[in-house]
């Protein structure tokens, strides 16, 4: 049970917090994938980056570099700078 004034023990996102995500903050916004709400997630949408369907990875590579611009993440994977171009 979450206690106020607690720190969270983990980075992952509860289902309540995912689901009060704005769809803005998601890579894949159409299917609410790859969220996005701070730079530990950004890093962890890169790194999963491979998992994603080739027809939404343009997308979601964009989304990833727009996010990292914002939060200070500089994003090294080659994979994704190439799919961002495209």
């Amino acid at each position: 049970m979450k206690r106020e004034g607690t720190t969270r023990q983990s980075d992952r996102l509860t289902t309540e917090e995912r689901k009060e995500l704005d769809t803005s903050e998601f890579g894949i916004p159409e299917d609410r994938s790859y969220p996005m709400p701070d730079a530990a997630h950004v890093r962890s949408a890169e790194a999963y980056f491979r998992y994603a369907p080739d027809s939404e990875k343009p997308e979601l590579a964009r989304n990833i570099l727009q996010k990292a611009q914002e939060f200070g993440v500089d994003v090294k994977s080659p994979t994704v700078l190439e799919w961002a171009e495209r």
